[in-house]
């Protein structure tokens, strides 16, 4: 029997973990903005907030969003969000944002600066919800490539260092 085999069976394991984590955080993190009813208004303004402390003290926001792989499935990833500006244009107000990944079930954990930062462009929108009367939310999706959505920045981890990585 290979010595290895069981150090790699323990650090899938831990990222299937990890991954089953993230999950659960995102589903109880969307059903919280379901129920508060968050408009794209509100999200709209802590986006340029996030945008003047980027521009100021480099602050980058840890990150949770889903990304749709070739199966249909859904699962959570996470990243650090770094917002370079808000943009109201034509009605639609979009986000140019970097993202710096930490975690998808592909890699596992990234260290920052293991994965290349991804620029993107981002949408803030509000999406009807008929599943307890007509209701609104705030939705954040990603609309320069498909497959990422539900983006959920989380105001309360914020970093300052990892500017340098931001490429």
């Amino acid at each position: 029997m290979d010595s290895n085999d069981p150090i790699h069976d323990y650090q899938r394991w831990l990222t299937f973990q990890r991954q089953a984590q993230l999950d659960r955080e995102h589903r109880a993190a969307w059903q919280k903005l379901e129920s508060s009813g968050v408009s794209a208004t509100r999200t709209t303004e802590a986006y340029r907030s996030m945008a003047e402390k980027a521009a100021g003290q480099g602050a980058c926001y840890r990150t949770l969003f889903l990304r749709q792989h070739a199966n249909g499935q859904s699962l959570a990833c996470e990243g650090w969000l770094f917002v370079r500006r808000v943009l109201a244009e034509g009605g639609a107000t979009r986000v140019r944002a970097t993202l710096l990944p930490s975690f998808t079930l592909q890699d596992g954990h990234l260290e920052p600066g293991a994965a290349d930062a991804e620029k993107l462009t981002l949408e803030i929108f509000d999406q009807l919800s008929v599943g307890r009367g007509m209701a609104s939310v705030a939705r954040v999706d990603r609309i320069d490539a498909s497959g990422d959505s539900h983006f959920i920045a989380l105001l309360d981890s914020v970093r300052g260092d990892l500017r340098r990585h931001l490429g």
